[in-house]
């Protein structure tokens, strides 16, 4: 690699998202976003991480003189602040960027992000992110702020189209997740390892608990439901209710895999708040003996994506999970509860076939009507799934390209 600097020193890069929260597809996000930014700035360049949970981002971030963790606190206005002061790039490098389907408070830490680049001066870019569902009084704050944006990725055109609506001016350039071009490493056999009962293949089943979202502020509650003071969980005793029929319905769908299919099921954790309901559902199962669950509280994004890989069949509610299943075509069904999955599925040729929403009234009827074709065609929905990774990929590494033009247009230093 030959140095081909034009400033003195190298640039200081703050990466702003939903880092350290045990959530498989941020971690892949992220160390593919890291990899991206070494390949433009180099090696020395300083690239900053910022946290509400600095020991859960130490499980697969290393601190060096030139990637550092940034613990901040979760009235976290004035940290933003001050490390984007410190910047000299501000990159939003949160998937779930423009939206609250999750939480109105994180969407206000993204868009503190460019809205103090702009103040100071500092060039900003999106990488890669999405636009999603918002509430009407917050549309008018997305097309403020992220207007501001120097550079504005999204990983699919409906999130530009999205975007565009609400009225952003800032440059949009269309390529694809980070997350599709994550290495997860060569090891063979993760799933015979960590799971050699396992009979019959494995199906697998990534939950979401629709019920607990989005998180709110609440300066006093139930300890029980608090995310993080002062963010708690949006439960009250009729979503407990109805979490619990969702746990009843996974359980039932998951007992019929085992008995018509003969395969196992992992159950599957992708962020630490999922791994409540795929143990509730583990419970309401009658063929235990023949489930696991699999929770990124244990396992690293790399671990979690060989398991995802080597599934037989996958019934997902995590984005992520689909994206990162998708190099080894995996056959999927979607059980959607934001537009990431509508949008993935969309531009993968799957939609029509092989999503569902979670509100439907028919949800638990055409599940397994799609399971059950999902088996019954694994092979031609595999050749069609790996052919939509290889789009995805291609369209993925455009998002260094991306880094890198706009880099040389900022006067950033970069290398060759």
């Amino acid at each position: 690699m030959t140095s081909n600097r034009v400033g003195p020193s190298a640039p200081k890069v703050l990466l702003v998202g939903y880092n350290g929260a045990n959530n498989t597809g941020s971690e892949a996000r992220l160390l593919s976003i890291i990899n991206d930014v070494r390949d433009v700035f180099g090696p020395e360049a300083v690239i900053t991480v910022p946290t509400l949970n600095e020991v859960n981002l130490r499980r697969y971030v290393k601190q060096t003189d030139t990637l550092r963790i940034a613990r901040i606190p979760t009235i976290f206005i004035f940290s933003v602040q001050k490390l984007v002061k410190r910047s000299d790039l501000v990159m939003l490098v949160e998937g779930s960027c423009y939206m609250d389907t999750w939480a109105a408070p994180l969407l206000l830490a993204f868009l503190l992000g460019s809205r103090y680049a702009k103040r100071y001066g500092k060039p900003s870019i999106a990488y890669a992110v999405d636009s999603g569902k918002l509430a009407p009084k917050r549309v008018e704050k997305v097309r403020r702020d992220a207007s501001k944006v120097d550079l504005l990725i999204t990983r699919t055109q409906s999130s530009a189209d999205r975007l565009k609506g609400w009225g952003v001016t800032a440059p949009i350039e269309v390529t694809d997740d980070t997350a599709f071009i994550f290495d997860a490493g060569k090891e063979q056999g993760t799933m015979a390892r960590l799971w050699p009962e396992a009979k019959g293949g494995v199906a697998g089943i990534a939950v979401v608990d629709f019920n607990i979202w989005p998180v709110v502020f609440r300066p006093i509650g139930l300890k029980r439901n608090c995310y993080r003071w002062p963010y708690y969980f949006s439960i009250t005793r009729t979503r407990r209710r109805r979490a619990e029929e969702l746990a009843k319905h996974f359980a039932a769908e998951a007992d019929r895999i085992v008995e018509r299919h003969d395969k196992s099921v992992a159950l599957i954790a992708m962020e630490a708040v999922d791994e409540r309901l795929a143990k509730q559902v583990m419970e309401h199962m009658r063929h235990k003996e023949r489930a696991k669950v699999f929770s990124s509280n244990e396992h690293d994004a790399a671990t979690m994506t060989r398991v995802l890989r080597s599934l037989d069949l996958l019934i997902t509610s995590r984005y992520h999970a689909s994206v990162l299943s998708m190099a080894s075509g995996v056959p999927q069904v979607a059980i959607g509860h934001d537009l990431r999955l509508h949008d993935l599925y969309a531009e993968s040729g799957l939609h029509d076939e092989f999503f569902v929403e979670n509100t439907s009234p028919t949800l638990w009827d055409d599940l397994p009507r799609m399971v059950d074709k999902l088996m019954a065609d694994r092979d031609a929905i595999k050749q069609r799934l790996l052919a939509s990774n290889t789009r995805h990929v291609e369209a993925a590494k455009r998002n260094v390209e991306l880094l890198r033009k706009f880099a040389v247009s900022k006067g950033l230093p970069v290398v060759e």
